[in-house]
């Protein structure tokens, strides 16, 4: 699914990417469909988010999962609200200057998890107003997997 060759570039350059121009239930069931099903498919282990403006639109955990990925979950979504950058972004950006975010911004990792999987979901022209997040595989593979989800939903509403 993915290669985790990941730039902080790249990673700039799918946030650029990535913005609808809405954002409805109906998006948060169809993308959270097609990862489920993906994720059946291949039999993985994983737990999968779509939250918007606060609200869980979208929740599923598949066999082999456990409440320690929805807790991963709300740890890398974590990084999404507060930054509004995706999970993985984030944890470049600290490789980069070799730092944690305990160190730069005093916040807990029992509290906020910059690791890949929490992508943020972005509106044109208003910002970030929710997030999909995916646990439960090398943090590189559950931000390609949300990455593509979108991506994929963009192509479909064009």
């Amino acid at each position: 699914m993915s290669d985790g060759n990941y730039t902080l570039e790249r990673l700039e350059a799918e946030f650029e990417e990535l913005q609808f121009s809405s954002f409805t239930f109906e998006d948060a069931w169809a993308v959270g469909t097609e990862l489920v099903e993906a994720a059946r498919k291949e039999a993985l282990p994983v737990a999968i988010d779509i939250t918007l403006n606060g609200q869980v639109l979208f929740h599923a955990g598949l066999p082999g999962s456990s409440p320690d990925n929805d807790q991963w979950l709300l740890r890398k979504a974590r990084i999404v609200q507060r930054f509004h950058r995706s999970s993985l972004h984030m944890s470049a950006v600290l490789k980069s200057k070799g730092t944690s975010l305990e160190e730069k911004y005093g916040l807990s990792p029992a509290d906020y998890a910059p690791y890949g999987g929490a992508v943020p979901i972005r509106i044109r022209g208003v910002g970030v107003v929710g997030c999909l997040a995916v646990s439960g595989l090398a943090d590189h593979e559950d931000h390609g997997r949300a990455v593509s989800a979108l991506r994929n939903r963009l192509g479909k509403r064009a």
